[in-house]
């Protein structure tokens, strides 16, 4: 069955009466018929959204106000991400194993749990050990994610489901990163110390725990879908799954993973390259930060509607292709202005196509596969970003950034020309599992 369904369309089913429809209605519809699970994740990811961009802002900050270096944060991010990509597939089988609720509950708990001990023990062998954690609670939360938005949303409003999590998620960011911006200053004035001081810092981010721990309470309120118990989950699954379509395994795979060595090449450090490149404060890099969160979420929040008229793959690939001028204007135009427009809408467009191509892979694979599924994408994604931040830490200290941006734009048009050939510059779309089963 799986090599019949590539020769299938989508595109009547995706799209179908819903492109002459009224699209705001269309919306509003795919809404009301979210479950109260869905609706109850949104609650919490919105909260951890929150703890989410306070951290972003503020912890690279808190580790150079110590006296360490780019480097040092580049073999955080790295501890952190290699551990995700090595916890990936042993994470799928215990997302299987506890739930999907438990999975979501632990890993929110063991992220705010780290921050705790970083901040009452600093030191790089503790940042180290807590970045492995938080790679530990990283990877079990998205690999948890997919499967379980696809079990609790059926085919129409599932790729709203995807992009508004998203959305929500980057939007409590957006507020995260500008409320933590205020937040050093606020306890510097309280401490009688420089709102750059270590100790504004470490005040600041008890707010990352605070809201980590808040969003336990809607996380609590899921209830479990039960899965059928006759389910095998082989150590070989990833093996099987490589040997029955090789094709679809790389190309499903393969994008996002040359993304994600971009990616890790110049995200992880874009608060550092405001404050080195144009000297802006941290007050003014949350803000900025801030606005491209809320950019990023409000593209996401219309990524749907956008890829139900003109396909799904046509979203991914139109929103990764305009991003690219951006990220050179972002890197080289040598003006502030520019700069913070760049950064907005690379950051939109970049990130808009991410939960529209989840959506697609997962609906080209069995329901029993998208658990392993998932824990592949993560192993994809934190392969880049397990090594690049090394990479360019070293290359900032000795080179600037222009290096490091120069490597991101060359692989994010790699992989946006896969994404073209491989997906969209095909005769026929490939088809979902639901679709080939009814058909077949």
């Amino acid at each position: 069955m799986e090599e019949s369904t590539e020769a299938l369309s989508t595109e009547p089913d995706e799209r179908g009466t819903d492109r002459k429809s009224n699209p705001i209605k269309t919306y509003i519809e795919r809404l009301k018929a979210f479950s109260t699970n869905a609706r109850l994740f949104l609650v919490g990811g919105f909260l951890f959204g929150i703890a989410g961009g306070i951290n972003q802002l503020l912890f690279n900050f808190y580790v150079l106000s110590q006296g360490y270096t780019e480097g040092t944060l580049g073999k955080i991010v790295t501890a952190r991400s290699l551990t995700t990509l090595l916890a990936a597939i042993p994470m799928g089988y215990l997302v299987d194993k506890i739930g999907r609720k438990r999975a979501f509950f632990f890993s929110h708990l063991s992220f705010a749990l780290s921050i705790v001990c970083i901040l009452l023990f600093p030191s790089i062998p503790v940042f180290l050990a807590m970045g492995m954690v938080q790679g530990l609670a990283q990877s079990l939360s998205v690999v948890a994610q997919g499967p379980f938005l696809m079990e609790n949303s059926e085919e129409t409003e599932r790729t709203y489901l995807f992009s508004i999590s998203s959305g929500i998620g980057t939007t409590a960011s957006s507020v995260g990163q500008w409320f933590g911006g205020f937040l050093p200053g606020i306890f510097a004035g309280m401490l009688l110390v420089s709102a750059m001081d270590t100790k504004a810092y470490s005040a600041a981010l008890w707010f990352v725990v605070l809201f980590a721990l808040l969003a336990l309470v809607p996380i609590s309120f899921i209830k479990e879908n039960r899965r059928d118990p006759s389910a095998k989950r082989s150590v070989f699954a990833p093996v099987t799954f490589f040997k029955r379509a090789p094709k679809k395994f790389t190309r499903l795979i393969l994008p996002g993973l040359v993304t994600s060595i971009g990616a890790g090449m110049v995200m992880p450090f874009m608060n550092v390259f405001f404050r080195n490149v144009y000297r802006l404060s941290d007050n003014s890099i949350g803000v900025i930060f801030a606005w491209g969160s809320l950019a990023m979420g409000i593209g996401l929040i219309i990524a749907p509607m956008i890829a139900e008229r003109v396909g799904k793959i046509q979203t991914v690939v139109a929103t990764q292709a305009l991003s690219i001028p951006f990220l050179v204007l972002l890197g080289f135009s040598g003006r502030v202005e520019l700069a913070i427009i760049a950064y907005y809408f690379r950051l939109t467009l970049m990130n808009m196509s991410s939960p529209i191509f989840s959506t697609f892979a997962m609906e080209q694979v069995e329901p029993e596969a998208r658990a392993m599924l998932a824990s592949l994408n993560s192993m994809a994604f934190n392969f880049g970003w397990a090594f690049s931040p090394t990479i360019s830490g070293i290359l900032q200290e000795r080179h600037g950034f222009g290096p490091s941006f120069t490597i991101t734009i060359i692989l994010y048009t790699v992989s946006t020309s896969m994404y073209y050939f491989w997906f969209w510059h095909k005769k026929n779309t490939p088809a979902t599992v639901e679709q080939a089963q009814k058909l077949n």
